[in-house]
């Protein structure tokens, strides 16, 4: 594991924007796992920075979505779609074709899941999986439970999980209860996991994930077992590993 605690979060995104131009620039046909949220936006905004100043084009990257909310539409502001639009996407020179997100409003859901599977076993290994972490240990939104499912699947959302995410909609009734998730096996499977915490109220966890005992209760704790983990952390999410 290599960890880093940066003191203000401009250092932070610049760090996680330049391993990913980084490894673009040196492999321009990188496969990238992408996440969402809070946690990645300022990061993303850093690689169209670097787009726009010529340092990096993403003109052959494939990239995969770790996950996307059921039954919200496409063009719903939360959509995980529209987030990618809005942050990256939009801004950038890949091809729409290249831009790979689970469909949560495909009419069999469990068929969506093997479509997604089989994308991912074509593009045969992701160079570089972007993670963030959930108060209750998820990862995607691989919730605890007592096993993980390895490949994509749908999951029901935990009360915690709709919670955090309520601020993002009118209401806790507007969050959806379910959504479509990259599984852990497979985001184990990546070359690099690039794990990005930010925030006081991560702390505990984040240190549990990292230091604690590996157990399906805490997803995150699986990533103890990856051979190439990097985490960035800002300085109120780290305090408990100064």
């Amino acid at each position: 594991m290599n960890l880093h605690i940066f003191q203000n979060q401009q250092e932070l995104n610049e760090a996680g924007a330049g391993i990913i131009t980084s490894l673009v620039q040196m492999q321009p046909k990188a496969v990238l796992g992408l996440a969402t949220g809070g946690t990645p936006v300022g990061i993303y905004e850093e690689l169209v920075k670097a787009y726009d100043k010529g340092r990096v084009s993403f003109k052959q990257v494939t990239t995969f979505n770790l996950d996307e909310y059921v039954g919200l539409p496409v063009d719903h502001s939360e959509s995980y779609h529209a987030y990618m639009q809005q942050h990256l996407f939009a801004h950038i020179d890949l091809p729409a074709s290249s831009a790979h997100i689970p469909n949560g409003n495909a009419p069999d859901l469990e068929a969506e899941c093997e479509r997604f599977n089989q994308l991912l076993d074509d593009a045969k290994q992701i160079d570089l999986q972007i993670l963030g972490l959930g108060h209750n240990g998820h990862i995607g939104f691989n919730e605890p439970d007592d096993a993980l499912i390895s490949g994509t699947h749908r999951v029901e959302l935990k009360d915690e999980t709709r919670e955090a995410n309520a601020r993002y909609f009118d209401s806790i009734e507007d969050v959806p209860t379910h959504a479509l998730t990259m599984g852990v096996g497979t985001i184990l499977k990546a070359k690099t996991i690039l794990l990005i915490v930010r925030g006081a109220d991560k702390a505990e966890i984040v240190h549990r994930a990292l230091t604690g005992p590996i157990t399906t209760e805490v997803p995150a704790t699986l990533l103890q077992t990856h051979p190439h983990l990097v985490v960035l952390l800002d300085a109120e999410a780290g305090r408990l590993f100064e």
